[in-house]
């Protein structure tokens, strides 16, 4: 059983759940509540966890060998001891702020207890040896991507794929040692990269000293997260990848844009992929009070929080939709304040259709605090900045076109081998393209600050390829004729409508708006040649005096008859 086998196997245990009254966005937290009980068993059985993490009475054991109104109630027990630490008699069972910060106001939802038993018969079923290999973490991941691309809701519409966060980690290279920070974590997808990264360099952690080791473990990852059930799936995840973090885990529970966010210590290495959107109450959601540049826009808020809490030399990559880019006024004022403190060297324009959210274009933004040169350099940092368009001529992404590493291999080939950009770079990488090999269509190019700012106005907004699918405006008739194309489709659907709301016995709706398009038009204050010209063919039946436009001469007078009867009936 593959892990993508067993990723779907827990997804259709939502059907059961299902049959409870749970819905799709309780689901995942309602199973990972009990698989994360099945987790730890298993990550204890085979030596990953050196110890239990849960206390006795709360694990695995006590609930699988259960049935009925037993195993119901043993559960609910089990969820109010591991939240609040005590049992019913209020007698301590466990004193670890970490599992109480994960099982914090936990409760399950299921009123069946058949429902409840069938969930952990599966998930004793499950040949969780075959996919030890790749971690119980790494299943535990796929989970919530599983979740994130099914449901398209809440914060799941921006996961971000996994290839992007891989990609990004390659091109920064953490190192042993530095801090690592993401401001609006979610589930932690960019620390665990990280520090999955790490642990492939070092053996997982095995050639560290104990002193080295335990900062990896305890010391070098931080994230925040604003959203408490979140949270919880991000504790869960961090744990099960062998990260503990500090006393409130590696993820804390709070807004990066208050004082939570002030008092982060600054970082080597910041990875994030800020949501996207304005604050619902305005800048007054924003409580900090030292960003320079007041906002509602939660990016660009989020941007000065990054390239503040760099440490001089440290690193950043982040995810940004276009209108960060382009955004007039603060947004100005934020990009040039960014090219000035930072070596803003590198941009990664995505294609459609890799998020959840349809229609989101985003970017990735790497950049070094202070120059290329100097560290400390504080003005006039950014000189040049590289653009890989990975947009134009690309595929529809989604579930028929999935979006993998693949993709992203030519953007790391000409990113370099220097985690700071200072790699030497030349113009030229013509992967996905057809046709010749030229530097104008080359997907990688370099913009200097100068461009930047004297031809782009401090827009960072920058595309050069032509899309094979877009029209040349030098090839467009002239305006009038695309005018009047548009006005004769436009009466055919008009038309097209009258004779249905005739049909549909609305006739004095339709006639009503006819009345009104002819004022809107200036046809009820025409004489009657005027009205000749848009009444050309009438011709005159005797059975209810009904022009009908046929194409046939009439007289003058049979047509100015026509016409005055139609007037009248519109009145």
């Amino acid at each position: 059983m593959t892990q993508n086998d067993i990723v779907q196997k827990l997804w259709n245990l939502c059907d059961v759940l299902r049959d409870d009254g749970i819905n799709y966005s309780d689901y995942v937290t309602e199973l990972v509540l009990l698989l994360f009980i099945k987790m730890v068993h298993e990550n204890t059985e085979n030596g990953t966890l050196q110890k239990h993490t849960l206390p006795e009475g709360c694990r695995w054991t006590d609930i699988n060998a259960k049935s009925g109104l037993n195993l119901m109630n043993d559960y609910k027990r089990i969820l109010l001891s591991l939240s609040t630490g005590k049992d019913a008699d209020d007698n301590n069972v466990h004193e670890d702020p970490l599992i109480s910060a994960i099982y914090a106001d936990a409760q399950t939802r299921l009123r069946e207890p058949r429902h409840l038993a069938q969930m952990v018969k599966t998930l004793d079923q499950i040949d969780w040896f075959s996919v030890q290999k790749d971690g119980l973490g790494d299943l535990y991941e796929g989970l919530l991507e599983k979740n994130a691309s099914e449901t398209k809701s809440g914060a799941g519409q921006y996961f971000t794929p996994r290839a992007l966060i891989s990609s990004m980690v390659n091109c920064i290279k953490p190192q042993i040692g530095e801090t690592i920070q993401d401001p609006a974590a979610g589930t932690a997808g960019f620390l665990i990269a990280a520090d999955s990264y790490l642990k492939a360099q070092t053996d997982d952690y095995i050639d560290l000293t104990q002193a080295q080791a335990s900062f990896q473990k305890n010391k070098a990852f931080i994230g925040v997260e604003l959203v408490p059930s979140t949270r919880r799936l991000a504790l869960m995840n961090c744990l099960l990848h062998g990260m503990e973090g500090d006393d409130e885990g590696v993820v804390h529970l709070g807004n990066a844009l208050g004082q939570v966010g002030a008092s982060l210590a600054k970082a080597d290495i910041i990875l994030a992929n800020p949501p996207f959107g304005t604050a619902k109450g305005g800048e007054a959601s924003i409580t900090r009070d030292d960003l320079t540049y007041k906002t509602s826009n939660k990016q660009l808020a989020f941007l000065q929080h990054i390239y503040r809490n760099l440490k001089a030399g440290g690193r950043a990559a982040v995810v940004l939709p276009d209108n960060v880019l382009f955004e007039a006024g603060v947004g100005t004022d934020v990009r040039r304040d960014l090219m000035n403190k930072c070596n803003l060297h590198t941009i990664l324009r995505l294609p459609t259709g890799i998020f959840y959210a349809q229609g989101v274009k985003t970017n990735v933004l790497f950049f070094t605090k202070g120059s290329s040169t100097n560290k400390l350099q504080d003005e006039n940092c950014t000189q040049n900045v590289w653009v890989y368009d990975l947009r134009a001529n690309m595929p529809s992404f989604g579930k028929r076109t999935p979006f993998g590493e693949q993709h992203l291999t030519p953007f790391e080939a000409v990113y370099g081998d220097e985690a700071d950009g200072t790699s030497e770079r030349t113009v030229g990488e013509w992967s996905f393209s057809t046709g010749e090999q030229t530097a104008e269509n080359s997907r990688w190019q370099c913009f200097s600050r100068d461009y930047i700012r004297t031809t782009k106005g401090d827009s960072l907004d920058i595309s050069w390829l032509k899309d094979n699918d877009s029209v040349d405006a030098a090839n467009l008739p002239e305006p009038d004729v695309l005018a009047a194309e548009a006005m004769s489709e436009l009466t055919e659907a008009l038309r097209e409508l009258d004779g249905l709301m005739q049909a549909l016995g609305a006739g004095d709706q339709a006639n009503t708006q006819k009345q009104l398009l002819a004022e809107v038009l200036g046809i009820g204050a025409m004489d009657m040649d005027e009205k000749r010209k848009y009444f050309p063919v009438v011709e005159m039946e005797t059975i209810e005096q009904r022009p009908k436009y046929t194409g046939k001469s009439v007289s003058l007078e049979d047509m100015d008859a026509a016409i005055e009867y139609e007037a009248s009936k519109a009145r």
